[in-house]
C-alpha cells in the first residue's frame, strides 16, 4: 500500500510532535504522580531557588513580594505543562503559548547557572538544561508564529472567480 506525498506529511509532522512533546508530558505525569500533601520533591528543590530569586528581585525592584505558596506553584506549573502538551499535539496555538509562559517564568529560577562559578560542577548542569530550554522555547515561538501566519493568510486569500 503506497502513502501519497500529503499523508506522509502529515504523518511525519504529527510524529515529530508527539516525540517532542513526550517530554513535556511525561514529566509532568511524573510530578503529579510524587506530589503528595508536602508538594514532593519538586517543592523541596524549588522551595529555595524560589527565595533566592524572590529576594533579588525585591533588592532589585525595591519591592516586597508576597509568600507564594510552592505548592500551588506546582500545581499550575503540572496544570500548565500536561494541558500545554496535549494541545501542542493536536495543533492548537493555545498550547504552545501555555508552555511558552511555563518556560519563561520557570526556566530562570529552575536552572539558575548564574549562582554558580564556572568550576563547578553543577554549573555545566544547569547551563546545559538552562540553554535546552531557551531552544525549545524559540521553537515554540517559531511554531506558533508560523501558526499564525498560515492562519491569516487563509483569511486574507479571497475565492477566485471562475471564468469560462
Amino acid at each position: 500500500m503506497f502513502l501519497d506525498k500529503s499523508m506522509v506529511m502529515l504523518l511525519s509532522k504529527c510524529t515529530k510532535k508527539v516525540i517532542c512533546q513526550h517530554s513535556q508530558l511525561s514529566s509532568s505525569i511524573v510530578k503529579f504522580n510524587e506530589f503528595g500533601v508536602d508538594g514532593g520533591p519538586a517543592a523541596k528543590e524549588l522551595a529555595p531557588k524560589l527565595n533566592l530569586a524572590k529576594k533579588h528581585l525585591s533588592s532589585q525592584f525595591h519591592v516586597n513580594f508576597p509568600d507564594i505558596e510552592v505548592r500551588r506553584l506546582i500545581l499550575t506549573a503540572i496544570a500548565m505543562k500536561g494541558l500545554g502538551a496535549i494541545l501542542f499535539v493536536f495543533g492548537h496555538g493555545f498550547g504552545a503559548f501555555l508552555l511558552i509562559v511555563y518556560l519563561l517564568v520557570s526556566t530562570p529560577i529552575l536552572h539558575d547557572f548564574y549562582n554558580y562559578g564556572p568550576d563547578e560542577p553543577r554549573y555545566n548542569i544547569l547551563l546545559g538544561d538552562f540553554l535546552q530550554c531557551v531552544a525549545q522555547c524559540g521553537a515554540l515561538i517559531f511554531f506558533w508564529g508560523m501558526k499564525n501566519s498560515i492562519t491569516k493568510r487563509w483569511k486574507k486569500k479571497a475565492p477566485k472567480s471562475k471564468t469560462a
